[in-house]
């Protein structure tokens, strides 16, 4: 089964947030992730997974009236914003939510597990597949 875990992160703390973390926090925190990785790769259940950039570097896109792409600084909406996911072919739910878990544990600044949310997604399968 396809599953999406999805790390997001409140767009107004994302500034302070990379600020609390110094030089050996955020290598502990890439170690701890690229662990995962590997371990996801080993096992043959890593489809695809990204690491992505702040709010700074989010656009959002609207269609114009003439069709063509409207195009504007910044996430489309206040609140959170994807940080990071997994795509992981997974033999059951169950095995999704130790991934989620496992990434909720990584460290942040002071080597302490951040125990962030991690939200786990359901990918339908094409019935026509």
């Amino acid at each position: 089964m396809l599953y999406m875990i999805q790390m997001n992160v409140d767009i107004d703390a994302w500034d302070g947030m990379m600020a609390a973390y110094n030089q050996e926090d955020m290598q502990a925190m890439f170690a701890h992730m690229n662990a995962l990785n590997e371990e996801l790769t080993t096992a043959g259940e890593l489809v695809e997974a990204r690491g992505l950039g702040g709010p700074g570097m989010a656009k959002t896109v609207r269609a114009g009236s003439d069709g063509g792409p409207q195009v504007t600084d910044g996430p489309s909406t206040r609140g959170s914003i994807l940080a990071g996911y997994w795509i992981v072919d997974v033999k059951d739910e169950q095995r999704a939510y130790e991934i989620a878990a496992r990434a909720s544990a990584s460290p942040g600044p002071g080597g302490k597990p951040g125990n962030d949310p991690v939200e786990v997604h359901a990918i339908p399968q094409d019935p026509t597949a």
